[in-house]
């Protein structure tokens, strides 16, 4: 019997250990910033399930609760954000409307999100940008060539990017330093 429960509390500890949960006041935004880049690069679109976060990292799929209403939505973040007082999230027009919160404008709310593989941080190196299709399609073979997986995305600028996209965090030195020996230098790192 001690050992079954000694083995409950320990799951438990472990469990707690996968969660995240943050109360406080949402917020939410669409009008001017609908068609525009979010932080992560995606489009603004106000009708999707979609928020803001100071931290999580993006593609984190949370569980916002509204505590007046107890109505919930599930939002991935794909912005950071807000900036305005202590709010804690900034959801999209059709998330807050979920919540039942567009005609107050904020709500206190619980954040949640059980699956700590969602909390994974992972990371983008931009190896370069260039102007002409030339020289990314060059630097995107020299990079396969070494061994790595870049893809190129054309940016609104018509700026040809090439990355190395979804690096854990404990993988972006070595990265950085094989790509150094290619003679590559200052590659730009972003959280994900």
């Amino acid at each position: 019997m001690k050992r079954n429960l000694l083995i409950i509390a320990l799951l438990t500890v472990v469990s707690s250990l996968f969660a995240y949960e943050q109360i406080g006041i949402a917020s939410w935004y669409g009008g001017k910033f609908h068609g525009r880049a979010t932080a992560n690069g995606e489009i603004f679109n106000t009708h999707d399930l979609t928020a803001a976060h100071k931290e999580l990292p993006f593609n984190t799929v949370v569980t916002v609760t509204n505590m007046a209403n107890g109505r919930s939505v599930q939002v991935r973040i794909n912005d950071r954000g807000p900036f305005v007082g202590d709010r804690i999230i900034d959801l999209s027009y059709a998330a807050a409307k979920a919540l039942d919160m567009v005609r107050d404008g904020t709500a206190n709310v619980l954040l949640e999100t059980s699956d700590f593989e969602e909390l994974q941080i992972t990371y983008n190196i931009q190896v370069g940008a260039y102007k002409t299709i030339e020289y990314a399609r060059e630097m995107k073979e020299k990079l396969e060539d070494a061994g790595f997986a870049p893809v190129a995305e054309l940016a609104n600028s018509g700026v040809t990017r090439i990355l190395i996209k979804g690096i854990p965090e404990s993988e972006t030195h070595p990265i950085v330093v094989r790509l150094a020996q290619l003679g590559i230098r200052n590659p730009l790192v972003k959280q994900n």
